[in-house]
Parts: C-alpha cells; structure tokens; sequence
C-alpha cells in the first residue's frame, strides 16, 4: 500500500535486527511469496519462491519467482522449508 517497499523493509530489518548486509549477500537467501505485491522481492532475490496460489497472479506480475511449490499458502511454505532442512542435513553429511 502506498509507497512501502518490501525490499526497502527488508534491508532495513536486515541490518538493524541482524548487522548485516542484505543485497551483500544476496545469494545467501531465499524469499517466499504468494502475491503481486511480492514482485519486487523476486525479481532481487536469485532464490525466490512462490507458493503454488501465486499463479492466479501471474498475469499481473512482470517478475515471477524461479520457482514455485506444488502447494499453496502454509503448505507450500512447508514444503520450502523441507526441502532447506533436507539441503541442509544432506550437506552437513558430507
């Protein structure tokens, strides 16, 4: 709404909560969404998700997430975060 900017936010709260730079490392992250007014975040974020009910949106976005999660709402974020834990322990093992 208005002239609010969710990068603006979230490099603000970033650096203020954590000390630390988020467009730094940027490759580091990864941003889930499910709307237009996510947009800005996945055309920044080279690891953006969105939940599976981002595609009502799709017409109306001219950024896209690079990938998106075969459920919607909670249950794609879930599935997101799975799949980093699961990243995680498989990485930790070697």
């Amino acid at each position: 709404f208005g002239a609010h900017d969710k990068w603006v936010g979230a490099e603000w709260i970033v650096r203020e909560l954590l000390g630390r730079d988020l467009a730094a490392e940027i490759e580091r992250w990864v941003y889930i969404g499910d709307s237009t007014n996510d947009q800005k975040m996945f055309e920044r974020f080279p690891h953006s998700v969105g939940v599976a009910n981002i595609a009502r949106f799709v017409p109306q976005l001219a950024h896209l997430p690079r990938y998106v999660t075969p459920s919607a709402r909670g249950a794609g974020f879930a599935e997101l975060a799975q799949a980093l834990l699961e990243a995680r322990i498989h990485r930790s093992q070697r």
